[in-house]
């Protein structure tokens, strides 16, 4: 789902063209410039993805604890039928309409206006689509209308998101933002008195629907407020947009498989509420992934810019890289130490206890997934995104058999066969990193690179080291302490050097704040 944060107004004297008059491209900037572009983009992105964290959170308490862990677990299934659903509904946009925008900002009406129009074509036959395959895999009629009726009332969010990605193009992360929060607020605030009045999953799916209305409102106003002209639809930049988006739906659809064939294999071979437990964890590890997504996205149109010179797409990629490691390593390092603080916080450990298990599993395996979604993006970046493809494909068939071997085993001896699928999960990371270490140009990862990761990793052992010695601490000293112990040993090992101290005091000091 797209991130969050609040958008700011063109100032006054800003130039604010008429009509359909497109916007001057983007001027050329200095790397320091575009480091300072990444760092806004992602303090920005950060700020709004805390505002829909929480809400998401607030949500997936409500729904768990509402729902029950069955029905918590058919609603994680259709929801993850929906998402699949919606990968072809996309058709590989977002990484080509950004591109295409911030390489020909005049074309942003155009592509935004082929885009939506696909969207909205596509979407019905997805949804339809959907209910066959529920009905081949032999799913009940609840299950297969409610996907059904789950993925239809989701376009109008999606149709809100389109205009992301010309916000993200000019660095206007702040608008698509003010969309994602204004969304997950409401459809909170409506499900909150859906499940009050015994609606359940339909009373859920009516409330996001709505909610999708009204983002959809929003992100057309912050649209128009940007004077870029009025969206246009041409059928000739409607089939630019299908053919360029084809290699990267090819992408997207085997990287979204993954998370389909998980919930539909552990569906077939475990109880609805070991679907539940697994929906629950795999929820907490969606959030916890954000951080890796947000700087992928504040990162992706620096790094499209600068592909086109060796030396100066070097310097971006290690400068997008050592803050991702360092997230990555504290995410790993949090989530094994407060997995179940998350789980009876969020879900309640009566209803959901198993779920722990699950997280703490795969918490090593952060590093290595944050580091795999940066490589796809610098991949798409320097336009070689056919060899991910290739290794993301590798990898499902790798995940789905191993899916089938390991969650028998860990349903029969420990109850809990959601811990296969994250265990089988895990472990397709590796031949994806695998494939993007072959594809990437030579050169754009040195040993430098490899240094940040092993620091990562060594302020991560420090840190579970400490936490051994200490006794058992309340959540609210022991998550900040977990924080302070990590950085404390990041700077001591050199991931954070004071030139990354300077640099992010050098923003938010007040007065310093660069212009967009």
């Amino acid at each position: 789902m797209a991130s969050d944060e609040t958008g700011r107004e063109p100032r006054g004297g800003e130039r604010r063209m008429m009509g359909p008059t497109p916007q001057a491209a983007p001027a050329a900037q200095a790397p320091s410039a575009q480091g300072t572009t990444v760092l806004r983009n992602a303090v920005n992105l950060v700020m709004g993805q805390a505002a829909t964290t929480f809400l998401a959170v607030a949500l997936n308490a409500v729904l768990g604890r509402s729902l029950g862990a069955a029905d918590f677990g058919l609603y994680f299934l259709i929801t993850t039928m929906s998402t699949f659903a919606y990968v072809f509904v996309e058709w590989g946009q977002p990484i080509y309409v950004i591109r295409r925008v911030a390489q020909a900002p005049s074309m942003s009406g155009e592509l935004v206006g082929a885009a939506l129009a696909l969207r909205a074509v596509l979407a019905p036959l997805a949804a339809a689509a959907a209910f066959l395959v529920a009905y081949v895999l032999g799913y009940d009629i609840r299950t297969r209308w409610l996907a059904f009726v789950l993925i239809l009332a989701n376009l109008p969010l999606f149709l809100s998101q389109g205009f992301g990605m010309v916000f993200r193009a000019f660095d206007r992360m702040g608008r698509d933002a003010a969309v994602s929060v204004s969304n997950k607020a409401l459809v909170l605030c409506m499900t909150l008195p859906a499940l009050a009045l015994g609606a359940g999953i339909p009373g859920v799916i009516v409330a996001q629907g709505l909610a999708g209305v009204v983002a959809l409102l929003v992100a057309v106003a912050l649209y128009r407020r940007m004077q870029l002209g009025a969206m246009r639809l041409s059928s000739s930049v409607a089939w630019e947009v299908l053919a360029g988006g084809a290699p990267v739906l090819a992408m997207t659809a085997a990287t979204s498989v993954q998370s389909y064939l998980d919930a539909i294999i552990l569906s077939k071979l475990a109880p609805a509420t070991v679907v539940g437990w697994f929906g629950a964890a795999r929820s907490l590890l969606g959030t916890i992934m954000a951080p890796a997504v947000i700087l992928g996205a504040a990162s992706y149109p620096t790094l499209a810019r600068a592909s086109v010179d060796p030396a100066l797409f070097s310097v971006e990629v290690r400068r997008a890289f050592r803050p991702l490691v360092w997230l990555a390593a504290l995410a790993g390092t949090g989530t094994f130490l407060f997995a179940r603080v998350a789980i009876d916080i969020i879900y309640g450990v009566r209803g959901f206890g198993p779920a722990q298990m699950v997280l703490e599993v795969f918490a090593p395996g952060f590093v290595l997934l944050f580091i795999d979604i940066l490589l796809g993006n610098i991949i798409f970046a320097c336009g070689r995104g056919s060899g991910f493809t290739i290794a993301k494909i590798a990898s499902v068939a790798v995940g789905a058999g191993l899916d089938v071997l390991l969650v028998p085993r860990f349903q029969e001896h420990f109850g809990n066969g959601g811990i296969g699928v994250i265990v089988a999960f895990a472990l397709s990371e590796f031949v994806v990193f695998a494939g993007c270490v072959v594809i990437l140009p030579r050169g754009v990862l040195g040993r430098g690179t490899a240094l940040d990761v092993a620091r990562a990793i060594g302020s991560a052992a420090v840190t579970l080291a400490l936490f051994r010695l200490l006794p058992g601490l309340p959540p609210w000293a022991g998550i900040p302490l977990c924080v302070v112990v990590y950085t404390a040993a990041s700077v001591a090992l050199g991931l954070v050097g004071s030139r990354d101290l300077v640099g992010l005091w050098s923003f938010i000091r007040p007065g310093r704040t660069p212009a967009p």
